[in-house]
């Protein structure tokens, strides 16, 4: 019994099976008066949080398991499935356009960057950009 409660006990540090490319997911709103997108980073974390904000975030967070959620689509794009990935991923940006009703029916695009490891150097490369969303 001792062996199945060690595991939950003192977990192991071994979440991995390797280690690749990070992903990043930035996305562009389509504005005809402008010849290349801006590109925005989707989800990205704030500077600085409170001890409260901490806390809290320890009990509730449900940015971050969304963020963590397109995350994981990014990286399964990277590796070449499709399926509802790219939806999946316009979904949420286009929920958080609607919070701004600046942006609420804007077109955008979505493209993946994957940043890796060269010795002292991060490498950057774009991996995957979406279709443009119809208006």
């Amino acid at each position: 019994m001792l062996k199945y409660l060690l595991p939950a006990l003192i977990p192991s540090w071994r979440f991995f099976e390797s280690i690749g490319p990070s992903p990043r997911v930035e996305y562009a709103l389509l504005r005809p008066q402008s010849a290349s997108p801006e590109w925005r980073e989707f989800g990205p974390r704030p500077p600085r949080l409170s001890l409260r904000s901490m806390l809290l975030r320890l009990c509730w967070n449900p940015g971050w398991n969304e963020a963590l959620y397109v995350v994981r689509c990014a990286e399964r794009l990277m590796q070449g499935e499709r399926g509802n990935l790219e939806n999946e991923i316009n979904r949420r940006i286009e929920r958080h356009l609607r919070a701004d009703l600046a942006h609420a029916h804007a077109p955008f695009m979505f493209r993946i960057l994957a940043h890796e490891r060269l010795g002292d150097q991060i490498n950057v490369r774009t991996v995957f950009e979406s279709h443009p969303t119809p208006q």
